[in-house]
């Protein structure tokens, strides 16, 4: 099933994004309103959502969160907005990307390809399989996707997980955040290296007990990240 899920409260673009969706042979759903697009999504399943960030009754940031609370699913934001504090707020609640209005439609659709690809990937069966890693109190699961932290379980996103696993295979190693951003989101990600900043910024705020003074995620600086041993 290829079923989007577009929250958009202006129509002209709305019915565009679906056109153009259709074209590619998606099923698109439309919510003209937070609260709408919520409520569809909490019912129905979906490959991907692109999500408005100005609407009427709450903002997209919020909805990004909530999505986040249950869900992986890619989600493209739409910002009316040139300026990077939107971009850099939608990563921090979970975004996967954004696109500035007015947008070509047709990068649009290459943008919703490659993040349906791209995560088809991550949660394929077929992917091969990985040891488990222990880092002191930090323990990664790969079989579940699961990660502890002194015995309690932290709930992190697809991009958030493979982050952090992929560091913590090599302890204390640094990784650039050019080299992260190729390893997690590969050659054709749209975004740049600020991407891995806002991620890392979140992932300390899940497992470290002081973010502010982290225990495992050390940045490097000039460098990158690395996970203390």
């Amino acid at each position: 099933m290829n079923r989007i899920l577009v929250i958009e409260d202006e129509i002209s673009i709305a019915e565009l994004e679906r056109d153009y969706l259709e074209l590619n042979g998606y099923e698109v759903d439309l919510a003209a309103t937070g609260k709408a697009g919520l409520s569809l999504f909490r019912d129905e399943t979906y490959r991907l959502v692109i999500l408005d960030i100005m609407l009427p009754d709450m903002d997209g940031y919020e909805i990004c969160r909530q999505m986040r609370e249950t869900s992986d699913v890619p989600i493209i934001m739409v910002t009316a907005k040139n300026e990077d504090i939107d971009m850099i707020r939608g990563l921090g609640k979970g975004a996967d990307d954004y696109i500035e209005k007015p947008f070509n439609p047709n990068k649009l659709i290459a943008r919703v390809k490659a993040h349906i690809s791209r995560y088809d990937r991550l949660v394929s069966r077929e992917q091969p399989k990985h040891e488990d890693i222990k880092v002191r109190g930090l323990f990664i699961q790969h079989s579940t996707r699961r990660v502890m932290v002194n015995n309690e379980e932290k709930v992190l996103t697809v991009k958030e997980f493979d982050l952090l696993a992929l560091m913590a295979s090599a302890p204390n190693q640094v990784f650039s955040k050019e080299h992260l951003l190729e390893q997690v989101w590969g050659f054709d990600f749209f975004g740049d290296a600020s991407t891995v900043t806002v991620h890392i910024r979140r992932l300390r705020e899940k497992v470290e007990q002081d973010p502010s003074h982290p225990e495992y995620i050390e940045t490097v600086w000039g460098v990158g990240y690395r996970i203390k041993q």
